[in-house]
């Protein structure tokens, strides 16, 4: 299962609520932790606090072994490794943040969601040690250090990488004649050709609203220029005047009825992945982190398994935003403000993310790492490797709509593309629900 498909905009109402009823946890407590991060760590002693969303058997044995380890080279240190699932963290952390009762690391996903945090007060200031100048933060890929800045400050340690391509069966793609698009009009007459030759051009279900968010977080990338969306993505400003988002709306239209079959809302992600898998469709579009599926150790048939490759969702001939940015985030993890353990959370954010240990996630669960140069031919595949370097080339990451927006706003667009797919709304209705759901939040913040 991706991890996105438990993220809708859910996640941000779980924690809206409490982190804007939260003040800032207190001047001195800020002061004491961001002081303590560059004290010495040399005697190492105490318990270590830490939340996760990776409760899954598939993830949870990686992390636990990193604490143990991480015991093991510290004999005065106990690491309290706390995990959950993806639902259970959400309300969890709801509580800990209203009760400012937050362990020592937390779990966080890039975007608003850690963005609140830092209005809240209740996220220790890192740039001193993992700024983008630091010896630590050139360790990490620059997309996903900079996807935990905050007003020119760096709040959150990215764990590891997750981007979204469309992954392509290079036999139908040879068999119908269709060469890798060079831009959306030639991806959506490309679908034209495999339905006549009998494929689902694109394998599609939106049974839970986040696919179809993740195509309008590429295209409006794409065709609003960054300064803008920055802006209406921030809800003390946004507006979502530009037409460009129009734009974003129009060619998602024009794709659904081009490249997906109907009924889409019906399906599930998981469902018209099997789609792929089978050969019954041409193209998917999926997380690097589902790549792993793809494969014959993953279960993938022969037939689809020594037959993909992958591409960047193509702009437009005319897009008039960033063509390089690339859809995506890392998950990361927050040292609260309030710690008197900071510079021991520090180290051991450290130790998690040294090269030996991104290393063993990209081996054990088939994450990339944050962590530059930890992908190679002994611990993942071609496709991964790949996937690596195109990520490390991505201009900027356009973080998940449903995560970087407020929630009022996320719940516009969720709704809207929905409607898009089923016919009952049009671009220009989505729009306007998502200038009202804009004009609320900035009433919420104001």
């Amino acid at each position: 299962m991706s991890t996105r498909s438990r993220i809708t905009a859910l996640i941000a109402v779980s924690a809206a609520g409490a982190l804007a009823a939260c003040g800032a946890p207190g001047t001195a407590a800020k002061t004491t932790a961001s002081a303590n991060l560059t004290s010495s760590a040399a005697t190492k002693s105490g318990t270590l606090t830490i939340v996760t969303k990776f409760a899954d058997p598939k993830y949870a044995p990686y992390f636990e072994k990193v604490a143990a380890d991480y015991e093991s080279a510290n004999s005065g240190v106990k690491v309290d490794l706390q995990q959950v699932g993806d639902q259970p963290y959400k309300d969890k952390i709801r509580v800990l943040s209203a009760s400012k009762q937050l362990p020592d690391i937390y779990f966080s996903w890039a975007g608003d969601f850690a963005n609140k945090f830092v209005r809240a007060g209740l996220a220790a200031d890192l740039t001193s040690v993992v700024g983008p100048d630091t010896e630590w933060g050139k360790s990490f890929s620059p997309a996903a250090l900079k996807a935990f800045e905050y007003d020119g400050k760096s709040y959150g340690v990215p764990i590891n990488l997750d981007a979204k391509y469309m992954a392509y069966n290079t036999a139908i793609f040879s068999k119908v004649g269709v060469a890798k698009p060079a831009n959306l009009e030639d991806l959506i007459a490309a679908c034209g050709k495999f339905k006549s030759a009998g494929y689902t051009p694109i394998a599609f279900g939106n049974q839970y609203g986040w696919p179809a968010i993740h195509y309008i977080t590429q295209l409006n990338a794409m065709d609003v220029p960054q300064a803008t969306r920055d802006a209406d993505y921030n809800p003390a400003t946004g507006a979502f005047t530009d037409a460009g988002y129009a734009a974003a709306l129009d060619q998602f239209k024009q794709i659904s009825e081009a490249c997906f079959d109907s009924g889409s809302n019906g399906l599930s992600h998981e469902t018209a992945q099997a789609n792929f898998l089978a050969g019954k469709a041409a193209m998917h579009f999926l997380e690097s982190v589902e790549f792993s599926v793809l494969t014959a150790k993953g279960g993938a048939p022969a037939e689809l398994a020594d037959n993909w490759d992958f591409f960047r969702l193509p702009p437009t001939a005319s897009a008039a935003g960033d063509k390089g940015a690339l859809t995506g985030a890392p998950d990361g993890f927050m040292v609260n403000s309030g710690s008197k353990n900071a510079a021991l959370a520090v180290d051991f954010l450290k130790f998690m993310t040294s090269k030996a240990n991104g290393a063993e996630m990209t081996k054990s669960i088939g994450w990339l790492s944050s962590v530059q140069g930890t992908a190679t031919a002994e611990n993942s595949f071609p496709q991964l490797e790949a996937a690596l370097k195109d990520i490390s080339s991505a201009n900027s990451f356009a973080i998940w709509l449903d995560t970087v927006t407020n929630a009022d706003v996320a719940n516009a667009y969720l709704s809207g593309v929905q409607g898009i797919l089923d016919g009952s709304q049009s671009p220009a209705d989505v729009m306007k629900s998502v200038q009202d759901a804009a004009a609320k939040a900035k009433k919420s913040v104001s």
